[in-house]
Formats: C-alpha cells, sequence, structure tokens
C-alpha cells in the first residue's frame, strides 16, 4: 500500500532521512538565556536501514525529531524525509513519516480502534486501505479494541501510540523511547514487529536508553551530545572504537577501595563487590595481570573477561555517568 502523498521507493531519494547543518536556537523567556539545542548537524539515514540515535538526555534528540515532524521550526539548515524538504514539501514530507513520541498523549475518551480510525482519516488514508485490527493485533490490542484508551496500562498506552504512528504506513517510522514502562514479554513482541516492518521496507529510527536494545537492533548509530554529532557509524565500527577489554577478578575476601588500588593498574570495584581490571591486551597479558593481582595479597576464586560494548562507546564520548553492572 502506498503512503498518501509519499512517493514510491524507486523514484525516492537514496537516503530516508537527510540532515545538513541543522540549527535551532531556542529564545530566551521566562528569564532563561537563548539555548543553542541543535548545532548545525549533519546526519544521513540511509534507506531500509536501522538507525540508532543516542544521546544523554537533553542532547538535541527530541527537537531533531521534532523538527523533521513538522513540530518545531528550524532556525536554519535543510532537512529532508524521503526525499521531500520539509519545507518546499511540508505535507509530503510529514506524510512520509510516523513518529512515536515520548509522551503518552492520547485522548482518554477514545478506544484504540476509534483512535486509529480517525489518525487514518487525518491521513487521508481511504476506510478499504485501513489496517486498524491488522495493526492493534500486532501491538496485542485487538482484546482492548474497544476499551476507552482511560483504563489502558501506562504500557498499552505506549504500544496504542506505536499503533497511531503506523496507520498511514509511513516508510520512515521514528521511534522515541519505544519501551520505556514496557515489560519484557510485550517488549519483545514490539520488536518482532519493528523487525517485520524493517523486513519490508521500513526505515526505522530509534532512540532509546536501553543502550543494549540499539546494539541489537541498529545496523547504524548516530551519538548526540549538546546539540553536536559526536559519532556516526556503523554500530560495529563504532563499538570498536574502545581496544580496552575488563577483567573481573572475584577475590576470596571483599575487595576495599585502599586494597583494590594497585599500582600500574587500572582498577575498580564492581557493584556486586569484585576487582574490575581494564587493560588493553596489546599492552597486558593476562597472566601479568593475575600474578600482580596475586602479589598484592588476593587469593582469586574466579576470573572472566568483557568485551567492550556500546555502553563503553557511550560513555566515552558523552562523559555520561552510567552504572554498569558485573
Amino acid at each position: 500500500m502506498t503512503t498518501p502523498g509519499a512517493p514510491s521507493p524507486e523514484t525516492s531519494a537514496p537516503c530516508a532521512i537527510e540532515v545538513r547543518s541543522l540549527r535551532k536556537i531556542y529564545k530566551a523567556s521566562n528569564g532563561q538565556p537563548a539555548k543553542e539545542a541543535l548545532k548545525g548537524i549533519d546526519i544521513s539515514v540511509p534507506r531500509g536501514s536501522i538507525f540508532g540515535l543516542l544521546g544523554p538526555n537533553g542532547a538535541g534528540k527530541s527537537t531533531l525529531i521534532n523538527i523533521l515532524a513538522g513540530l518545531v521550526v528550524k532556525t536554519s539548515g535543510t532537512a529532508t524525509v524521503w526525499g521531500f524538504d520539509i519545507d518546499a514539501n511540508p505535507r509530503q514530507a510529514r506524510a512520509s513519516i510516523g513518529v512515536v513520541p515520548q509522551e503518552l498523549n492520547i485522548d482518554p475518551f477514545f478506544t484504540p480502534a476509534e483512535a486509529l480510525e480517525l489518525q487514518a482519516g487525518l491521513y487521508g488514508v481511504p476506510k478499504r486501505e485501513r489496517r486498524t485490527m491488522e495493526i492493534l493485533r500486532a501491538m496485542g490490542l485487538e482484546d482492548k479494541a474497544d476499551a476507552y484508551a482511560r483504563t489502558l496500562s501506562g504500557g498499552m498506552r505506549r504500544r496504542l501510540l506505536v499503533a497511531k504512528a503506523m496507520v498511514h504506513n509511513p516508510p520512515v517510522l521514528v521511534l522515541d523511547e519505544p519501551t520505556a514502562g514496557v515489560d519484557i514479554e510485550l517488549r519483545k513482541q514490539l520488536w518482532d514487529y519493528v523487525k517485520q516492518l524493517h523486513a519490508n521496507g521500513t526505515t526505522i529510527v530509534l532512540t532509546t536508553h536501553y543502550l543494549e536494545e540499539a546494539q541489537e537492533l541498529c545496523d547504524t548509530i548516530a551519538i548526540i551530545d549538546k546539540g553536536e554529532v559526536v559519532a556516526c557509524e556503523p554500530t560495529q565500527t563504532l563499538i570498536g572504537r574502545v581496544t580496552d577489554k575488563k577483567l573481573i577478578i572475584r577475590t576470596v575476601w571483599p575487595v576495599t577501595p585502599e586494597r583494590a588500588a594497585i599500582e600500574g593498574l587500572r582498577t575498580e570495584i564492581t557493584p556486586s563487590g569484585a576487582l574490575a581490571i581494564l587493560y588493553n591486551p596489546v599492552e597486558a597479558g593476562v597472566m601479568d595481570i593475575l600474578d600482580r593481582v596475586r602479589a598484592s595479597g588476593f587469593e582469586i576464586v574466579d576470573i572472566s573477561t568483557e568485551e567492550s560494548d556500546l555502553e563503553d562507546v557511550f560513555l566515552q564520548l558523552t562523559g555520561t555517568q552510567r552504572a554498569k553492572s558485573a
């Protein structure tokens, strides 16, 4: 089914989303100074990809999404969605994108079925082409189709937002923290449907604070920090930026901060009380590290290693403090 107002895949640009020198400055108000939320960023989202857009709170992710959706007016620069410039062709650009917002903004007096029918009508989807029950079934909301939205749980309301974003079958779907407040089983169900959409050609843009989700799902990831793009690379290339490994050593006696300080080693204590040692395999071998640990008076019970992951890269590039369990 073709999205009303959207071009066919054969005639669209190679990038689903293309942003060039995009800036957004919020004017000073209520005694607060002007804020430059986006500082001339460049981003290209390949058509048919699952693209991760990551960053700390306040980095500018939501501002970028709202500009693409036509909810925020940019200060300067250009942006296109599915080949349509958001200024020159705003109607076609908006018809080419579906956005699942963070906020649970649903009308409590509509049922899920009514909400989807209304949304489809707003996008000009003919009644014969509407997929209301198919989408509700995919979101696990079929049995709630005729219940008032105010009776739905938080997780169900979030799934209803995803359903609303898909009624016009957009070629680009933006998921802004879609699994916040959703339990593990329903999260899996959501991702299964997203993967199905992707397999059918939909371009997915994902923002999430669950970095393991981004690492597993996204083939390309951009990291935004303080309004600037600090990295935009294929996921595995991005993870490869961090060469350090972590050696986790469990000892007979609990590790204290005083004893954890071993000369020549970068050490820390994990939440579970084990000794963690960061090392570069090119510069130091595991056996040499273990010899130093034993020489410091530790009796080793068990050892394990951790490879670098997306969270390590995120912390390195943004300086955000996040606790990693071990």
